[in-house]
């Protein structure tokens, strides 16, 4: 016999074996509930003293039988059951009502945040018969005060709604929604959350940025909310009831996922995913998944996933009871090991052995660390915010093809390239994975390697986007990095790009407050001052030519 979910502590075996014959039913699609099961559901509900309920499938198969108590029940999770975007869940909750009342406050929320096909309460009279029946349905109309619509009550006697017909139009309508903001197939649409306990222009600018960022990732933004809070909820971030109104802009909107400007940690990811029927990721696994899919070497590749092993670690919540299933077979510690336990040994497993083939990453790095050594040449690092035109500024330098896109990390792995400066010298300079503000310290730890080559440089070029309103807060959390890599003794210029979109009169004020050098990554007319700048910062040998700035 299936699982019964709820709680069955105070019931006799004869009593949970007839609630456990509520699966043998079989509904008719075009039928809400079948006056048998109407009748069986009630009788057994007046004789426990407790709501009981059924969550059907389009097909009319009863999945899941659940005990509540004498006010309410607790549905069991339905995750297994995905709802694209112009699709309900594929499931009515049919259920009883202990006292003569209407759909509860907690009836509407399941309707709504779970997108329930339709949500029916069958009022228990006092001998044990059905007396009515309390109906809704989600009303997707972007304009309605409430996303749903209440049926006056029904004598079961009298329920004659073609429940297909009435799943049909719905679904209709909540595809023509989609159809609104209708992008290519596969690609997610995603509302941006930031719940901010600072001022409106730095949660604005942050939100822009996660914009940035979610484009730079190729998801469609169809739209962003900023809450300014006092104190940051601790279990939602941004309290319950405002998660409720997401998930009911998020049916309206079309969206399939949410994306938090903060950092969610593992209660706050499963009491939101248990409230929103959606895929829930903070700012942190969106950089995560940028880097995982711009990583091209096999050491970048080794360092991404380090990085994302170690953020999901602590974040493996046991969410189904597929997870408690047990283990067997070779690697098995025993049969009490759920799946929950075996990934998280794999975890660990898997990390090591990264970290061990990260550490020979790093013997090789010292050692052709060495060779640039013993053939003395100096070495210049182009650090920056990501896409401040650091490696236009490669490409131009030096006249390479290294990619160079207008998106947030469209370049993860260093590049390094020879150039001939005026007087017949030569250095090595390199192009570092750009910076963001609160990098995830996951990516901070796994690209430390990457970073320690800073260490070796001997003059570095801060790239800055002078045409960013945020500049300053860019500058300061580059100047944090290197600050908290110890590598911020190295000499530095200034290097104040995309000059030909600002005013004369901004980039002046800019160069009088940072002491930067203007210019335009892509026009190589405008590096003279720079390139002069870096030859009186490095005296160095001359040496064969390469590539020679023309």
């Amino acid at each position: 016999m299936k699982k019964l979910f709820g709680n069955t502590i105070g019931l006799r075996a004869a009593q949970i074996h007839r609630i456990e014959n509520l699966y043998r039913h079989r509904i008719s699609p075009e039928k809400i509930v079948s006056p048998q099961v109407i009748d069986e559901l009630c009788a057994l509900s007046f004789e426990i003293s407790r709501q009981l309920g059924l969550l059907v499938n389009r097909s009319g198969k009863i999945t899941s039988v659940v005990i509540g108590d004498h006010n309410g029940i607790m549905l069991p999770d339905t995750s297994d059951y995905r709802t694209p975007p112009g699709r309900l869940k594929g499931l009515r909750y049919i259920h009883t009502h202990i006292k003569d009342e209407e759909l509860s406050r907690d009836d509407l929320t399941d309707l709504t945040l779970l997108r329930l096909d339709l949500v029916a309460a069958i009022t228990v009279s006092d001998t044990g018969e059905a007396h009515r029946i309390h109906l809704a349905n989600i009303f997707p109309n972007p304009s309605a005060a409430v996303p749903y619509q209440i049926h006056p009550p029904v004598d079961p006697k009298a329920l004659n709604i073609d429940c297909f017909s009435l799943i049909q139009s719905i679904e209709t309508e909540l595809s023509r929604i989609s159809a609104l903001h209708d992008v290519d197939p596969g690609i997610e649409r995603a509302i941006l959350i930031s719940v901010s306990t600072s001022s409106k222009i730095k949660a604005e600018a942050s939100i822009t940025e996660l914009k940035e960022l979610a484009r730079s990732s190729d998801i469609f933004v169809v739209d962003t909310v900023i809450q300014h809070r006092k104190k940051v909820d601790p279990r939602f971030l941004l309290g319950s009831g405002k998660i409720e109104e997401l998930s009911i802009l998020a049916m309206q909107k079309g969206a399939t996922l949410i994306i938090f400007d903060q950092e969610l940690n593992p209660s706050q990811i499963k009491s939101i995913t248990d409230k929103v029927d959606l895929k829930v990721i903070d700012r942190t696994q969106l950089i995560l998944d940028i880097f995982a899919q711009r990583a091209r070497t096999s050491d970048g590749k080794l360092q991404v996933e380090l990085a994302q092993l170690k953020y999901m670690l602590p974040r493996l919540v046991k969410r189904n009871t597929a997870l408690s299933r047990l283990a067997g077979g070779i690697g098995g510690r025993g049969p009490g090991e759920t799946k929950l336990e075996i990934d998280r040994r794999r975890i660990h497993e898997r990390i090591a052995r990264i970290e061990k083939g990260l550490k020979q990453v790093k013997k090789q790095r010292h050692l052709e660390k060495s060779k640039r050594e013993k053939k003395g040449l100096p070495v210049i690092s182009i650090i920056g915010y990501t896409n401040a035109g650091k490696s236009t500024l490669l490409n131009t330098l030096t006249k390479s093809r290294v990619l160079a896109e207008n998106r947030l990390f469209a370049t993860l792995d260093p590049s390094s390239r020879r150039l001939k400066l005026p007087q017949d010298s030569e250095v090595i300079i390199t192009d570092t994975v750009g910076f963001i503000k609160d990098l995830p310290k996951e990516l901070r730890v796994a690209f430390r390697a990457t970073l320690e080559e800073l260490e070796s440089a001997d003059l570095l070029l801060h790239v800055i986007d002078c045409s960013n309103p945020d500049y300053p807060s860019q500058i300061n959390s580059v100047n944090q990095i290197l600050e908290d890599l110890n590598i911020d003794r190295i000499q530095t210029i200034n290097v104040l790009n995309k000059m030909d979109l600002v005013s004369d009169e901004t980039i002046a004020a800019i160069i009088r407050e940072t002491k930067g050098i203007p210019i335009s990554a892509r026009n190589a007319s405008t590096l003279q001052p720079l390139i002069d700048k870096m030859q009186s910062m490095i005296p160095v040998p001359a040496t064969d030519v390469f590539h020679h700035v023309e």
